[in-house]
């Protein structure tokens, strides 16, 4: 079987908005049993067919990484920043403070590697410097509905400004990203456009690569042989920065268990 090429995208929110819930329902299409929180990054990868049901259709892999969003590590997190190719942006239906963070979440990835202190986010600007695509997800949408007597959340400024695709999901229904679902179309899309600008843009490198003379590793191997003795059977290798080749500076290739499937300890941040 050929190699399978792969994305990475960034999940970033405030601690407890649900981005792990988020990224295990979204990876196993069932909800976490025992969720908890995420210290330092959680990793966890799932199969998507690029362009399905058409000529171009291909399967990649989708790395998602689930950023822990406690503020105690913020001068820590930069380094899960590298070579950065989508981003979504998870935030509380029930907590306006979570939204507004996102401008500042955004912010943050921007800036790191100018080394910037700087917290402001200029949508304008954000636009014209990079084309990486961004998916606002709100969670906890069963409570929304309950306290607006079941209408449907509103839009969020932050996808407005950035051009983004946005969806509205509660995590503990296992049908929330079922096939023919408004979800599942705009999530499906979403990790369509990340991979079209990656591989199929006349680019080598996504937006936050930090440089574009460099390619990183970009395939792994089939999933027939994959070692099943990958560190990355331990669940405190999630919570760890990823190794970088002495030479190139870019993570070295990730090898994964042949079950794809994780058992992770530290979960729902």
């Amino acid at each position: 079987m050929a190699a399978i090429d792969k994305v990475k995208v960034l999940l970033v929110g405030d601690s407890g908005v649900g981005k792990s819930s988020l990224t295990h329902l979204v990876c196993h299409n069932e909800p976490i049993s025992n969720p908890s929180w995420t210290v330092g990054c959680s990793l966890e990868v799932k199969l998507h067919e690029y362009e399905e049901g058409t000529p171009k259709q291909k399967t990649y892999f989708i790395e998602l990484w689930d950023v822990g969003g406690s503020s105690s590590h913020q001068n820590a997190r930069g380094v899960f920043y590298n070579s950065v190719h989508g981003i979504i942006l998870v935030h509380d239906l029930t907590n306006r403070k979570s939204h507004q963070n996102l401008q500042k979440w955004l912010a943050e990835i921007l800036n790191r590697e100018g080394g910037s202190k700087k917290e402001d986010f200029d949508p304008e600007h954000f636009v014209g410097s990079t084309q990486i695509p961004i998916l606002v997800v709100g969670t906890k949408s069963d409570l929304v509905a309950q306290i607006r007597n079941n209408n449907q959340p509103k839009s969020s400024f932050i996808a407005e400004e950035c051009g983004a695709d946005e969806i509205f999901v509660d995590c503990r229904q296992r049908r929330a990203f079922a096939a023919g679902t408004t979800n599942a179309v705009r999530l499906s899309r979403f990790f369509d456009k990340v991979i079209k600008l990656r591989y199929h843009s006349g680019t080598s490198l996504g937006p936050f690569s930090p440089n574009a003379r460099r390619n990183p590793p970009s395939t792994y191997s089939s999933p027939s042989s994959y070692n099943s003795n990958s560190t990355y059977n331990s669940p405190s290798a999630y919570n760890s920065p990823p190794s970088y080749h002495p030479t190139s500076g870019y993570p070295q290739s990730t090898v994964y268990p042949s079950s794809l499937s994780y058992t992770k300890t530290h979960h729902n941040d």
